[in-house]
């Protein structure tokens, strides 16, 4: 019988779809890249999923981030998505981490439960450690690079880190991550070279309208970047895209070793 994910199950098959329902995957960061990886999960069929993030929705958020509405400003994130990803499939597990992870928190997580790992924030010291433990515990992950002040999503690459290029982001990480001893690590980045604006008059910066009670409000940021309702969504889609697919194939393998 047709069902909510029957048209995927029309191009990876019903034993896809029953191997994607009983997979675990957690999404560090659920902004504008993170928020439609994780949707797009939820839609895939994932059974469980874990969104980890501290923000509350900003009005500007609203231009790039699908758990972003007017009616959902000023809540905690996670929370707006909960309501948002049960409504899309009553049967998912949420596990809602309202935190901000550094490798502080990071001893709050325990890596080895998730099926593959999305690192969607946006601090080399998170992703760093997100990284190191996924690679520690075996899982897959897989990093967004930056998508902010970034026009055509036509530039978009799905690659390993040290193939990268133009990405300012990217190249502070492969120093990091050659340091350690990563050899690879899948990423998903913009060829394009970042479009500056100095607007004073809607730049956060001088004007923050976070909600009350943010832990990380404008005037903590390091930096902040124009972006645009297509480059960070159509990174955060290709991003899920290459989940489910690992995913996939990584069971199919699994079954013919076993057989």
């Amino acid at each position: 019988m047709p069902g909510r994910f029957s048209r995927t199950e029309l191009i990876f098959g019903r034993e896809a779809i029953e191997n994607l329902s009983k997979c675990r995957v957690a999404v560090f960061g659920i902004g504008g890249v993170g928020g439609y990886a994780t949707e797009a999960l939820v839609r895939s069929g994932i059974g469980a999923i874990d969104i980890v993030d501290d923000d509350k929705v900003c009005i500007t958020n609203i231009n790039r981030q699908i758990f972003a509405t007017t009616s959902t400003v000023g809540m905690y994130k996670v929370d707006a998505a909960e309501k948002r990803l049960l409504d899309i499939n009553p049967s998912l597990t949420v596990y809602k981490h309202r935190c901000f992870f550094t490798p502080e928190t990071s001893k709050e997580f325990d890596f080895s439960q998730y099926d593959y790992v999305i690192d969607a924030i946006d601090t080399v010291t998170g992703k760093i450690e997100i990284i190191m433990r996924a690679r520690e515990a075996g899982v897959p992950v897989i990093s967004a690079m930056g998508a902010g002040n970034k026009t055509d999503p036509g530039k978009l690459r799905v690659t390993d880190i040290y193939k990268t290029t133009v990405c300012p982001l990217a190249r502070v990480m492969r120093h990091e991550l050659r340091r350690r001893g990563v050899d690879k690590l899948k990423v998903v980045y913009s060829e394009e070279e970042p479009v500056r604006s100095d607007d004073a008059e809607v730049s956060c910066r001088g004007h923050c309208v976070c909600p009350p009670g943010t832990q990380r409000n404008c005037l903590s940021r390091r930096a902040i970047p124009g972006s645009t309702a297509f480059v960070p969504p159509a990174a955060g889609l290709m991003i899920a895209s290459e989940v489910v697919r690992d995913l996939i194939a990584k069971k199919a393998r699994e079954k013919t070793t076993v057989q």
